[in-house]
Formats: C-alpha cells, structure tokens, sequence
C-alpha cells in the first residue's frame, strides 16, 4: 500500500493536484485552512495485485487523493466535491497531467446534480440546525440517571419517582420492583419494611445503570406503587447526551466563538456552504457547468458573518429549492451520467499511462 509520504515523493502517480476548499471557492478569511485535493494512478502491480487503493489522506484529512478509478466511478454518481475538483479554476491547479484532458467536465453532468447538491446542502443544514438546538438546549454536565425518567401513579395522574421517593422519605436502595404482566414498562413497587426476610435489590444498581432492577417478593404482600420507567424517552436522552459530549470536545473552538459573536445560534459555515451548494445546483441546470470560483462571495459571506436570522435563511432556502426542482425539469441535461463512456475513459487513462 502507498503512504501518503510516499504518493508525495513518487509524484509521477499523481495526475491531479489542486487547491480546494475556501481558497479555491474565493470564500477565504484570515486563519481559513489550506485544503488540497487530488488524483492519483495506482501502480501497474498494484493495480493487478490483492491490495487496491482508492483514496489516501494526510493524517488530518486536509489533503484527500482519489485513484483516478475511484474518482470517475465517484463523479458518474455526480459527487458534488470530485466534480469541483474537476472544474478547480486554473490559479488554483497545482499540476495536471494531459491525461486529465480526457476527462470533460460536460459529459458527466445531469439530472442527478439535483439531488447530489441539494442533498449536501441538506446534510449542511442538519449540521447548522444541530448546533441551533446545542446552543440553545444545553445539556447539564451531570448525566441524568434512570430514576429522572421513572414516574409513580398518583390519583388522576403521575409524579416523578425521586420526588415520591423523597415525600416517603424513602431511597432507591430501599425499594424493589417487580414486573406488572401485560404492561410495558410498568411495574409494581414494594419497600424493604415490607418483608419479614429477605432483601430487595433497589430500583437500580448504580447512576449509569441503563435498566431498573427487579427484585422476588413475596405473592403475600400487596405493592405500595405502581411505577412507569420511559425507556424510549431515556434511550433518545443517552444519545443526545452523548451526542451533545462528543460535539463539546471535539467542536472547532474558532467557529464556536464565532457563532456566539453573530448571536444567531446556527453554524453560519454551514449555512454558507448550504447555500453555495444551491447555487450551484442552479448553475448547472441553467449553464451545463459548474463554477467553483465563487462571484457570489460578499453574499456568502454575508451569511458566515451572521447578517441573517435562521429562520430568514430557511425561508430562503424553501424558495431556492422550489426554484431548483422547476429547472431541472426544464433541463436538457442527461438524466445520468453515461457509465461506459466513464469507463471507456477510465480504460484509455491506464493504457496510455502505462
């Protein structure tokens, strides 16, 4: 297999080395990262041997390569980010090998753009709309415990359990479950002054406990409570909670203060990208290519700037969308790209190569 060290020194295997990223897409501010991407040939062993290579990356994933295989068979689907790299404007190619000439632009674009595009901006819009829920439902640093999520039956109604347990002054410790038949999640509750003999095992074992506890009592003895646990309500808190950790030591510290310096609450990064992807979805419907170097710049960036209130934005985005699905119909693209021509491609960029 090739390191990423070695595709770097062997450089006769690239056919394609650009800039990409904001500095390919004219949308660069101060500390922006420089991202390159890239295409590369496997060597002829290699090709014919056990150990395939479709894509080698710096360790910190700012610099991608595809094998030229992987790279057609990825813009045939209309992959929004490899058909970027195949339209890089000219100040930002670092090399490009005449084979590439092979490869148009044109002849892969169609229908599917729609989709490929959008459906990016969509996932961008999933990514903004998470960190407006982060920002704006913080969880608790302490994790909530089962028992937050068990409710005893009261009267016409119900009240929490750790507020049951405190009214009866009694602990979890001290009490035992035992299951009610036909009801999911729902269960009969008796206290340890209740046996003669024997012990219960409480309602749960320990604070990360993820299930109650069930204990053996007695047919004798009548329960004191009848208590409901809302696994699925507790099962969605678990992944948020983690979800919402990870996202906390792993977010990007300068985008995160830059969110709270906008006040808008919604990743404006991802926001602008939703909106490039969109325009460029609408570029290619109504001019076969795609512009990578964005003209549209101050209002993009208008957007990272935080000018907009979320909402505003959406809105915008219902309307560009609308716009996007009237003008693929219109469209004279393909409504795919042509598979064979990829690969009658594919197979004249190996043989001439080598």
């Amino acid at each position: 297999m090739i390191t990423f060290e070695q595709l770097k020194k062997q450089n006769e295997l690239i056919l394609l080395d650009c800039i990409s990223g904001s500095i390919a897409y004219n949308l660069n501010i101060a500390g922006s990262d420089i991202d390159k991407k890239g295409i590369f040939i496997m060597p002829r062993n290699q090709l014919y041997g056990f150990e395939q290579q479709q894509q080698i990356s710096n360790s910190t994933n700012d610099e991608v390569y595809y094998e030229i295989g992987r790279f057609l068979e990825l813009i045939v689907k209309n992959n929004p980010g490899l058909l970027e790299l195949l339209s890089t404007p000219k100040e930002s190619i670092l090399y490009r090998h005449p084979l590439m000439d092979l490869i148009k632009p044109e002849d892969f674009l169609s229908k599917l753009c729609m989709d490929t595009f959008a459906g990016y901006a969509q996932t961008q819009i999933k990514k903004a709309r998470g960190l407006n829920k982060k920002i704006n439902r913080p969880l608790d640093a302490k994790r909530k415990t089962v028992l937050d999520f068990c409710f005893v039956m009261q009267s016409n109604g119900t009240i929490p359990l750790k507020e049951w347990l405190q009214i009866n002054n009694f602990s979890q410790q001290q009490c035992g479950l035992v299951n009610l038949n036909h009801f999911k999640n729902v269960y009969l509750l008796y206290h340890q002054n209740q046996l003669e003999t024997g012990k219960l095992n409480g309602i749960i074992s320990s604070p990360d406990a993820n299930e109650v506890l069930l204990s053996s009592v007695p047919k004798s003895i009548t329960n004191i409570a009848v208590i409901h646990f809302n696994k699925d309500n507790y099962s969605i808190y678990c992944r948020e909670y983690k979800e919402y950790r990870e996202w906390e030591n792993n977010r990007n510290d300068l985008r995160y203060q830059e969110t709270l310096t906008h006040g808008k609450n919604y990743d404006s990064k991802n926001m602008m990208h939703t909106f490039r992807l969109l325009n460029m979805a609408e570029e290619i419907a109504l001019y076969g290519r795609i512009i990578v170097r964005r003209e549209d710049r101050n209002f993009l960036l208008s957007i990272r700037n935080g000018e907009f209130q979320f909402d505003t934005l959406m809105s915008m985005i219902d309307e560009k969308m609308e716009l996007i699905k009237e003008l693929y119909e219109k469209s004279s693209l393909p409504e795919r790209p042509d598979i064979k021509k990829a690969e009658s491609i594919l197979l004249q960029i190996r043989e001439a190569y080598y």
